[in-house]
């Protein structure tokens, strides 16, 4: 299977075999994150269990956050080197083995290494590959494609939230993880969907790495044991690497990974302590499972309706700053939360929460691809959701410990609000900045004398024109320099 044969395609099909990509990743996301979700419905069951607190109970959905979020690189690796077809399918029997060693454990720390490591690895070898498959598929309706696939997670909060509920009750939570751990290995068919694409600028890459692995391969042939022929081997993984890993450098993607950690921070608590939440107000667990289900099918709604008002024509340039306003309302709603003690009030919290949680989950993808282009985007987003790993391990024990230390949910929910519109005030700092120095920039070009700046520092025009962040200027400084005596 990693030999399989590349499809050849000059630009995304926006269509086609792509809506199969689509499908698959769709169910990707139900089996990975709205299972991730669900274990939140766990929470109460394993605290009593176990007769353990908040905060040590949280570390299991810690865990399997942070490794499916850690390894997301891992994920990225393998299919950029393997296929994609592979890495999705080892995840989802990784992944499945998790939930069913973890329906045998008699402590939280068998579950820590069970559902948190295992599993989470499995879902990191699933996730980010599926995501960029979309995204080298799609280009003119890039936007609208990651709302379907990725409203995965909703339509799988919808639907298993009262189904788990109802498995807990029949069968006990033992029984509800075994019968997660058999459906979770319908990962292995997304995989199969999982077609390979090469696009234009995809081409040149890939026969340059052909070239070095079959001159390493005659090397190794010729003189195994040469240290010529290690180091021949080094600078090419080298190479491959510092190329797939370039956009590490950019200001921009800078940015976007430090405003990404604020924002993992507070959405991942409230996907723990909702529910425990809800029953601390007087919600029964019925209720409580339908407050889940209904963040669950809003969240649908988001991802779908925002990526395709995103994708429209007035929107179309305005996709990273609709991604900071999601952000940034979704922290307001956690600051409400804390005043919110009925199920009648915590209904329209679900909902409006839920909207803007599947708004800018859509545009994740979009606005790393927007950042570092769709050659670099598997890399890319496998470093985004590897920097979800750190605040999605600490975050829930640290509001666990929160709670358990004032009593009360409200000192974790502000924390996790204001966590979020700080995201959202960074990246549209950020923007502000960048317009100013596009700005003198441009002022600066047109003030300079181009004969000048040709002989004297003709690369000024080419460092003008990677500021400027334009296509058409970036063509006109090339053009200049080519005319260049130097």
């Amino acid at each position: 299977m990693a030999k399989v044969n590349r499809a050849r395609s000059t630009s995304p099909p926006d269509g086609g075999w792509g809506w199969m990509i689509v499908a698959g990743c769709f169910l990707v996301t139900i089996c990975t994150r709205a299972v991730t979700r669900c274990i939140s419905i766990f929470f109460v069951e394993f605290q009593t269990y176990f007769s353990q607190d908040y905060a040590q109970t949280a570390w299991i959905h810690s865990i399997v956050d942070c490794v499916t979020m850690l390894c997301a690189p891992l994920g990225s690796v393998v299919s950029n080197h393997f296929s994609c077809q592979v890495g999705i399918m080892l995840g989802g029997l990784l992944a499945s083995t998790g939930l069913i060693l973890g329906s045998f454990a008699t402590s939280l720390k068998h579950l820590y290494l069970t559902l948190g490591v295992l599993t989470g690895l499995g879902f990191a070898l699933c996730y980010s590959p599926a995501i960029a498959m979309v995204g080298k598929y799609f280009s003119r309706r890039k936007a609208l494609a990651y709302g379907i696939s990725l409203s995965g997670s909703g339509i799988g909060i919808f639907i298993l939230a009262p189904v788990v509920q109802l498995l807990i009750e029949q069968f006990s939570w033992r029984g509800a993880l075994l019968i997660l751990g058999g459906f979770v290995l319908n990962l292995c068919v997304c995989g199969a969907l999982m077609r390979p694409i090469t696009l234009k600028e995809d081409q040149t890459t890939p026969e340059q790495n052909h070239v070095c692995r079959t001159r390493t391969q005659d090397l190794k042939r010729a003189s195994p044991c040469s240290t010529w022929t290690k180091e021949w081997v080094q600078t090419c993984l080298c190479s491959s690497l510092q190329q797939e890993y370039s956009f590490l450098l950019m200001s921009d993607f800078v940015v976007l990974a430090i405003s990404v950690l604020f924002m993992a921070y507070g959405c991942s608590p409230l996907f723990v302590y909702f529910v425990p939440y809800a029953l601390s107000v007087g919600v029964t667990h019925q209720q409580a499972a339908f407050l889940m289900s209904i963040l669950g099918v809003i969240d649908i709604i988001g991802n779908i309706t925002f990526g395709w008002l995103t994708d429209r024509r007035c929107l179309k340039n305005y996709q990273y700053v609709c991604y900071l306003f999601a952000i940034g309302l979704d922290g307001l709603c956690y600051l409400c939360l804390p005043m919110l003690q009925s199920l009648p009030l915590l209904v329209p919290f679900a909902c409006t929460f839920g909207y803007f949680d599947g708004a800018y989950v859509t545009l994740i993808p979009v606005v790393t691809a927007e950042i570092v282009g769709t050659t670099s985007l598997s890399s890319a987003l496998g470093v985004v959701y590897f920097l979800h790993a750190v605040p999605y391990l600490v975050s829930p024990p640290i509001a666990g410990w929160l709670v358990d230390t004032t009593g009360s949910y409200t000192a974790a929910f502000l924390l996790c609000g204001f966590s979020m519109i700080f995201s959202s005030l960074l990246l549209g700092f950020a923007r502000v900045v960048k317009k100013m120095k596009k700005t003198q920039l441009r002022f600066l070009a047109k003030e300079s004398d181009p004969k000048m700046q040709l002989w004297t520092n003709g690369s000024v025009a080419y460092s003008v024109a990677r500021e400027l962040d334009q296509k058409d200027g970036e063509s006109a400084a090339l053009a200049m320099l080519g005319s260049s005596p130097t």
